[in-house]
């Protein structure tokens, strides 16, 4: 199948690197995975010609990519655990205070500081919640399911009935923050450093860049992959 016929979020699951240049024109390939390439051009206003000119140009297929998708889905839920929930709680709150120190001394130049930090701020007070919500009702359910499918044993259903109610759920939560993080980049200007920046306003944008490339990668192993692959199971394994 060619490029332009298959949906962002496989191209990212078959190969992370591509992740790159997808960011590169802004291409939301976490919380809109589901657009074929060809969509995703049009909406991000790029040509499609190019982009497939600067994938096959700068995607390697022999370099050290995380397989994702080949993983078993235990393994995909203890890294999005352990790497990216505890990142979250660990360098959310860190950032915030980069952000809030740059603010006090930048904001009568950089106006924008006094959003970007309202923005971070919020961020962190729902992610907080979209955490709990995975780690207390959704992943327990999905770990179960994914032992029973090991043991090619029936599980019953998940108390919502389908773990497609909490995984909508996820799907709106995820969006809300893609938007919120490109938001970001728009009024960051894709995490420009201004002339009159410090060596801390410089260290905030860096910090700030690689928060939200972490973010992404979290929605997207979730939206792309863990997901699909679990409502697979729960057809033929929950009776």
């Amino acid at each position: 199948m060619e490029l332009r016929n298959r949906y962002v979020g496989d191209i990212v699951a078959e190969k992370f690197s591509t992740a790159r240049v997808f960011k590169q024109y802004d291409i939301d390939f976490c919380c809109h995975g589901n657009m074929t390439l060809e969509d995703a051009c049009v909406a991000a206003n790029v040509e499609l010609k190019e982009v497939v000119k600067v994938l096959h140009e700068n995607v390697s297929y022999t370099d050290g990519d995380i397989p994702f998708a080949s993983w078993p889905l235990d393994l995909l839920m203890d890294y999005v655990l352990k790497i990216h929930h505890r990142g979250i709680r660990r360098n959310g709150p860190e950032l915030l205070g980069l952000i809030e120190k740059v603010k006090k001394q930048h904001e009568a130049n950089h106006p924008e500081l006094d959003e970007l930090y309202e923005l971070v701020s919020v961020s962190l007070e729902d992610l907080e919640l979209h955490l709990q919500k995975e780690e207390n009702v959704l992943f327990p359910y999905l770990f179960e399911l994914f032992e029973a499918s090991e043991k090619k044993t029936v599980l019953a259903p998940m108390h919502c009935r389908t773990i497609a109610n909490p995984i909508r759920v996820m799907h709106m939560e995820h969006e809300a923050e893609g938007n919120r993080y490109f938001h970001i980049k728009d009024i960051t200007r894709n995490f420009e450093i201004p002339e009159d920046g410090c060596n801390t306003y410089r260290l905030m944008m860096t910090e700030l860049e690689a928060f939200v490339s972490a973010l992404f990668e979290h929605i997207h192993i979730e939206n792309n992959i863990l997901f699909p692959e679990s409502m697979e199971l729960e057809n033929r394994w929950v009776r």
